[in-house]
C-alpha cells in the first residue's frame, strides 16, 4: 500500500473526511459514557444543553471560545507557513503581562487610550517571543518545535516569579496574583448585564483580517507557497527567512491578544493558573478548522462548549469531565488523520 497524492481534491473529498472524524469522535464519547454507566444520548444531550441551552451557558461557552480563537488563529497562522509554535502558551502570558503591568496605573490614559494601547504593546510582547525561536530557526537551524515548548516553561516560571516578588498584590491576602485593573484598563461588556467582554469582538475582527491577509494579500500568498515547498518557493525568489520571520510576529501577537482579552476582560488580574492551556488548546482548534482562519471560530465554539458542556453535564449524571478531553484528544488524531486522507489517497500495490 502506498499514499498518492491527489492534485486537486472535490468539495466532497475536502469535507467528507473531517465530517467522519467528528462522528467518530462522538461515537467514542458515547461508548465511553456506557462504560462510566451512563446513557450516552443524555450525556451527549447535556453536553449540548450546558454549552448553548440558556442564555447563561451561551455566553460561558463564547467567553471560553474567546482565548481559543486568538491561540487557534496564532497556530493556523504559523502551520500554514510550516513554522510549528508550540509556544502560544508563553505568548498568551507576555500578553497578560503587559496588561497587568501597565493596567493598574502606570499609565493615567482614559480607555480610548489606554486599551488600544495595551493592545499593541501585548501583540509587541507576544511577537518578541517567538521572534526568538524563528530567528534561532532562520539563522542557525535550531529546531522551533523545542525551542517554542521549553519557552512555555520557562516564561511561566519567569511570571511565577513575579507573582512572588514585585507583582505580587499587597491586598492579595498571599495569593500570588497581581493588583485589579483600574477600570479604564478593562474591556467594557458587549451587552448591559452579561458577562461576554469585547475581547470577543476583537476575536471575530481579529479572525477577519487574518483570513483577508491569507486570501488576498501577497504575504499570505508567500506563507502558503513556503508551507507548501520551501525549497520550491526559494527557488522562485520568495524570501523564505523573511516570510518566516513576519510569520512569527503575526503569530506571536495573536497569540498574546488572548492573554490580553483575559485579563482585560473577564478575569482582571494576573495569576498563574489565568490559562487551563489555552495556548495548546489552540494546536487542536486550528487543526480542527483545517488552518482556516474563518473555520478557527467554528473550531473554537466546538471545543468551548465541550468544555463547558462536560461541567454541567458531570454535575448532573455523574461522569467525569475527563470525558471532554478524550473527546479532544481524540479529535485531533482521527482530524490529523483526515487531513491526509483528503490531500493523499490510499492505492493497493
Amino acid at each position: 500500500m502506498r499514499l498518492e497524492p491527489i492534485a486537486n481534491p472535490s468539495l466532497a473529498r475536502t469535507l467528507t473526511p473531517p465530517a467522519l472524524a467528528i462522528a467518530a469522535t462522538v461515537l467514542v464519547a458515547s461508548l465511553l459514557a456506557m462504560m462510566a454507566g451512563a446513557n450516552p444520548f443524555s450525556v451527549l444531550g447535556l453536553i449540548l444543553k450546558g454549552a448553548f441551552g440558556s442564555q447563561f451557558a451561551l455566553l460561558e461557552t463564547l467567553n471560553r471560545a474567546t482565548p481559543l480563537i486568538f491561540t487557534g488563529l496564532a497556530v493556523a497562522v504559523a502551520f500554514r507557513a510550516r513554522l510549528w509554535n508550540i509556544g502560544a502558551e508563553a505568548q498568551l502570558y507576555a500578553g497578560a503581562l503587559v496588561v497587568a503591568v501597565l493596567g493598574t496605573g502606570l499609565l493615567g490614559w482614559p480607555s480610548a487610550l489606554l486599551l488600544p494601547a495595551m493592545a499593541v504593546l501585548a501583540m509587541i510582547a507576544g511577537a518578541v517571543l517567538l521572534l526568538i525561536p524563528a530567528l534561532l530557526k532562520v539563522r542557525l537551524g535550531v529546531d522551533e518545535v523545542v525551542t517554542t515548548l521549553l519557552i512555555n516553561f520557562i516564561f511561566l516560571l519567569f511570571i511565577s516569579m513575579l507573582l512572588e516578588g514585585p507583582l505580587k498584590d499587597p491586598m492579595g491576602m498571599g495569593w500570588p496574583k497581581s493588583p485589579r485593573l483600574i477600570d479604564e484598563a478593562r474591556l467594557p461588556r458587549m451587552a448591559e448585564g452579561l458577562r461576554l467582554h469585547w475581547g470577543f469582538g476583537l476575536a471575530l475582527i481579529a479572525a477577519g483580517i487574518v483570513w483577508i491577509i491569507g486570501a488576498r494579500t501577497t504575504l499570505g500568498y508567500e506563507m502558503r507557497a513556503v508551507g507548501l515547498n520551501r525549497e520550491a518557493a526559494e527557488f522562485a525568489g520568495i524570501p523564505v527567512g523573511r516570510v518566516l520571520i513576519k510569520t512569527a510576529l503575526l503569530s506571536g501577537g495573536l497569540a498574546a491578544l488572548a492573554g490580553y482579552s483575559e485579563v482585560a476582560g473577564l478575569k482582571g488580574n494576573l495569576t498563574l493558573d489565568l490559562s487551563p492551556g489555552f495556548g495548546y488548546t489552540g494546536i487542536i482548534v486550528a487543526m480542527l478548522a483545517l488552518l482556516n482562519p474563518l473555520g478557527v471560530i467554528a473550531a473554537a465554539l466546538f471545543v468551548a462548549g465541550i468544555f463547558v458542556g462536560a461541567d454541567s453535564m458531570s454535575r448532573a449524571v455523574g461522569v467525569p469531565t475527563y470525558l471532554a478531553d478524550i473527546m479532544l484528544a481524540t479529535a485531533l488524531l482521527l482530524m490529523v488523520v483526515a487531513i491526509l486522507l483528503t490531500r493523499f489517497r490510499v492505492v493497493r500495490e
